[in-house]
C-alpha cells in the first residue's frame, strides 16, 4: 500500500508516516498542495492523505487539480469540521474526510476502509440497462443516453450497490456501512449529499432512486 501524506506540519507528517509503515505500507511526504499535485503526476498511489490548510495551494485547490488525471482514493484532514468544509470536501470529489486532532489509528481505519475493493456485483451480468441508462460494472462506466457520465469513486460505488439491491429499501445506515465500510458516526449527510450528486449526473433516470422518507433510499426502476 502506498500513501501520500499531504501535510504542512512536520509532526503530523512523521506519525502517520509511521503508522503506515509499522503496518507494512510505504508512505511519501508533501508539503503542499502544489507539490502533491506534481507527485501525483509522476507517481500512482493506493491513497492520499490530504490537509485541507496548507500554503501555496490548499488542500481542496489540489483535489480539484488531481481529480482531473487521477481517481485515487482521498482523506481530507482538517481542524475544520464544519458541516460545510466536510460537504464541499465530498462534492470536489473526496472520499472521506477526517476532522483533527484526530486519533492515528482512527485514520488507518479510514484507509483501510476506502482502499477495500469496490461494491461486489454478480459475476454473471456486467452490464445493467434500465431505458437510456446504461451501467458497465467491468468498466466502471455509466452512460446516459448514450453520453458517458461522470461519476466520483464513491458515486460509482453507490450506484452499483443500488443496482445490486434494486427494489430493496436500503437504509442510510446500511448504505454508510456497505459502501463506505465502516461506521461513519452517523452522519447521515454523507449519503445524501452523495445520493444528490449522483442524482444531478444521473439526470432524467434520478428518479430510479428513491426517496424513503425517515428511513434511506431504494432503487426502483419505475
Amino acid at each position: 500500500m502506498r500513501v501520500l501524506i499531504v501535510d504542512d506540519e512536520d509532526m503530523i507528517r512523521n506519525v502517520l508516516r509511521e503508522y503506515v509503515e509499522f503496518e507494512g505500507g510505504e508512505a511519501e511526504e508533501a508539503r503542499d498542495g502544489m507539490e502533491a499535485v506534481s507527485m501525483c503526476r509522476e507517481s500512482d498511489y493506493d491513497v492520499i492523505l490530504m490537509d485541507v490548510m496548507m500554503p501555496r495551494l490548499d488542500g481542496f485547490s489540489a483535489v480539484k487539480e488531481i481529480r482531473k488525471f487521477k481517481q485515487t482514493p482521498v482523506i481530507m484532514l482538517s481542524a475544520r469540521g464544519e458541516e460545510y468544509d466536510k460537504l464541499f470536501g465530498f462534492e470536489i470529489g473526496s472520499d472521506d474526510y477526517v476532522t483533527k486532532p484526530f486519533s492515528p489509528k482512527e485514520v488507518m481505519a479510514r484507509i483501510h476502509a476506502v482502499t477495500k475493493r469496490g461494491v461486489s456485483v454478480p459475476a454473471n451480468k456486467d452490464t445493467y440497462e434500465f431505458g437510456g441508462l446504461k451501467i458497465d460494472v467491468t468498466g466502471r462506466s455509466v452512460f446516459v443516453d448514450g453520453q458517458k457520465a461522470e461519476l466520483t469513486p464513491k458515486e460509482y460505488e453507490l450506484l452499483f450497490y443500488f443496482v445490486k439491491n434494486e427494489g430493496v429499501a436500503l437504509t442510510r445506515e446500511r448504505l454508510l456501512n456497505k459502501v463506505w465500510g465502516y461506521d461513519f458516526y452517523g452522519d447521515d449527510r454523507t449519503v445524501d449529499t452523495h445520493v444528490k450528486m449522483l442524482r444531478g449526473n444521473l439526470k432524467e433516470y434520478r428518479k430510479f432512486i428513491v426517496t424513503l422518507r425517515g428511513l434511506g433510499y431504494k432503487f426502483e426502476v419505475q
